[in-house]
């Protein structure tokens, strides 16, 4: 995709995927083994995102995916599309709409809002979006690349 011919009305997405429990635990068990950063693996207490019966506990029928998977997705798109400068020229917000539950597809997507001269390129304007396969948006947002 050349991300030079983006204009308003453009939409692109990443190919669906599943949530897997594997990549659920793989972010929670990473926080506290960073934390500690002592080349060690550390888990955490029980939470909605890493222990069924906990989650259970709690109203919901299992484990949930940490909101910062989504918007890892979300910012993995940019990057795909607009190259990776994104990561220090982009700005980026998300709000988590609905859970994300294991083995639930995920489709990342985002629509160009708007495009205007920034500086000594361009700003563009993007809603982002992470959708189950039936259309539902899990989590939405806005992001600004600068390009």
């Amino acid at each position: 995709m050349n991300a030079e011919k983006l204009e308003p009305g453009s939409e692109f997405s990443l190919a669906p995927r599943p949530m897997t429990r594997e990549r659920m635990r793989w972010y929670v068990d990473a926080q506290p083994t960073i934390a500690a950063d002592d080349g060690r693996i550390h888990t955490q207490e029980p939470t909605i995102h890493d222990d069924d019966e906990y989650a259970r506990k709690q109203g919901l029928p299992g484990i949930i995916a940490d909101g910062m998977i989504s918007t890892n997705w979300i910012l993995g798109l940019l990057i795909d599309v607009y190259g990776p400068a994104v990561a220090g020229r982009c700005k980026l917000r998300t709000k988590y709409v609905a859970p994300i539950y294991e083995d639930q597809i995920v489709i990342t997507r985002a629509r160009v809002t708007g495009v205007e001269p920034s500086g000594d390129g361009k700003a563009c304007r993007l809603d982002v979006w992470c959708e189950d396969d039936a259309g539902t948006k899990l989590t939405t947002g806005e992001a600004t690349v600068f390009v």
